[in-house]
């Protein structure tokens, strides 16, 4: 099931200006050298400048502002995947003040970026050249760990020393900045009068702090911590090979140097070895069939090559049959798409990455109560896996039947408030059902995360018009008076 729409798309002009905000992004391959000292032991520092209740309303702000203006990728399979492995690390680290939140932006380029309030960006590139799973921890675990070593906020009160700025003016210029570099860089430079260089310098100090506690992360959650090395290798392959580098290695070349100093620390910890999970071969295979310029055409006749290489039954010769599913798919040759992903399902009929896209096709088929039928055992025994909910919840829409929807979709969004896709279905569900109080309340949460704040209050107030409960309008009432103080965190930082 996918709810991918493409947003904003951002413009390239200054985009290596970003370099500045590196504490913040996949910048673990600027060129630097890793300090040797113990790990710090950061206490409360950062704090002075900001609590961790402002940090997390400023993440929470961060994240409407993405879904308004990045082209997030809003695939339950790929979320729960992401966010899974983000968990398994972040199970590991210190310093954890708040749960983490990763999620998928449909760029080819090699990036991430974390903010505050662990709120982490990872670009679909990064799938396409991560060949394992520990590379790609490796890249989760250098953002985490600038996470919990409240790099920004660190940041923030060493510029609040000399910049005569508010708190909400310097997250909205970094926040800006992640978002679309032209507007945020400028505002950066206008109202903080900082040079590239001195940016860059402070950044460096944390870039290779957040490295050697990434590579800890790494090999405490179970992963090769050599990943991260292996990683700095292909990116300067790329440099040294490839006729245009990758944007963020033209001003800061992954060197030798950095390249032997992690390849150093990971031979500190005992070698032993590290499968990727099945997920992570799959997770791959999606994002190359369905999130990348690559054609169905394409990939077809790649998988076909590379089929017969393959050793039956391997992650890999699993990862290709889902792939040619998908491009088959995308071609709408729905039944011979079924009839692979049905042998898919009869070797592993747990993977719910087979029972995702068979849903999908399943309701293109309008195959609903066979749909239904299939995905009922999951909800029994995963009521609150978003993968089976969004599933079994879109299914009974298609299917016309919104009570059944709305009963395995408001208890899970009691516990999601921050789930666009939960409150897009109970919308459609409430609609269908023409209960007009509720269709209006759930489509005011969902433009909210979007930080669209006026129609989301209009939405609140048409729902309390077409309600005579006196409680339900206190609630009405004091949600308005929520969504107000957000509107203007979310003004402040845009000003």
């Amino acid at each position: 099931m996918t709810f991918f729409k493409g947003k904003i798309v951002l413009s390239s002009y200054l985009k290596k200006s970003l370099l500045l905000l590196s504490f913040a992004s996949l910048s673990f391959i600027s060129q630097s050298t890793f300090a040797v000292s113990q790990l710090p032991d950061i206490g409360t520092a950062g704090l002075s400048a900001m609590t961790i209740e402002q940090e997390m309303q400023y993440g929470a702000a961060f994240m409407r502002l993405a879904r308004a203006n990045l082209p997030m990728i809003d695939d339950p399979i790929l979320d729960e995947y992401i966010n899974d492995l983000g968990t398994k690390l972040v199970s590991q680290a210190d310093n954890v003040r708040f749960p983490f939140t990763f999620f998928l932006v449909k760029d080819n380029s090699i990036n991430a970026a974390a903010f505050l309030g662990g709120k982490v960006k990872v670009h679909t590139g990064l799938f396409l050249y991560a060949e394992n799973e520990s590379e790609l921890a490796g890249v989760l675990a250098h953002e985490i760990s600038h996470v919990t070593q409240r790099h920004i906020a660190r940041y923030m009160e060493d510029q609040s020393k000399t910049t005569p700025l508010s708190i909400a003016g310097l997250v909205g210029s970094i926040a800006l900045a992640i978002v679309n570099p032209t507007i945020g860089i400028a505002a950066m430079s206008a109202t903080m009068g900082m040079t590239m260089q001195s940016a860059i310098n402070f950044t460096r100090e944390n870039e290779y702090e957040a490295d050697r506690i990434g590579i800890n992360l790494m090999a405490n959650a179970g992963f090769n911590p050599s990943g991260m090395a292996t990683f700095f290798e292909k990116l300067a392959a790329e440099t040294r090979y490839a006729t245009s580098a990758p944007e963020m290695l033209m001003s800061h070349p992954v060197t030798e140097k950095r390249i032997a100093e992690a390849r150093n620390r990971a031979n500190n910890w005992k070698k032993k070895p590290v499968v990727s999970s099945d997920e992570f071969y799959l997770a791959k295979a999606r994002i190359q069939t369905l999130y990348s310029d690559e054609s169905a055409e394409s990939v077809l006749t790649r998988v076909d090559q590379s089929l017969p290489k393959l050793r039956t039954g391997s992650q890999e010769w699993y990862a290709a049959e889902y792939a040619k599913a998908l491009a088959l798919m995308k071609q709408n040759n729905n039944d011979e798409a079924a009839k692979l992903i049905k042998q898919l399902i009869a070797k592993k009929p747990n993977e719910l990455f087979f029972q995702d896209s068979f849903t999908d096709l399943q309701i293109d088929m309008k195959q609903y109560q066979e749909a239904i039928q299939r995905l009922k055992p999951f909800i029994a025994i995963m009521p609150n896996n978003p993968v089976i909910v969004f599933n079994l919840a879109n299914v009974y829409l298609k299917s016309n039947q919104p009570d059944a929807a709305i009963q395995i979709l408001d208890p899970f969004s009691r516990n999601n408030e921050e789930s666009a896709i939960v409150w897009q279905l109970l919308a459609e569900a409430y609609q269908q059902k023409n209960d007009l109080p509720e269709y209006y309340q759930a489509q005011a949460e969902y433009l909210s995360l979007l930080g669209n704040f006026d129609q989301a209050i209009d939405h609140l107030r048409m729902a309390r018009a077409n309600t005579a409960d006196t409680l339900s309008q206190a609630r009405i009432d004091a949600r308005v008076a929520v969504l107000e103080e957000q509107k203007k965190l979310d003004t402040s930082l845009r000003r």
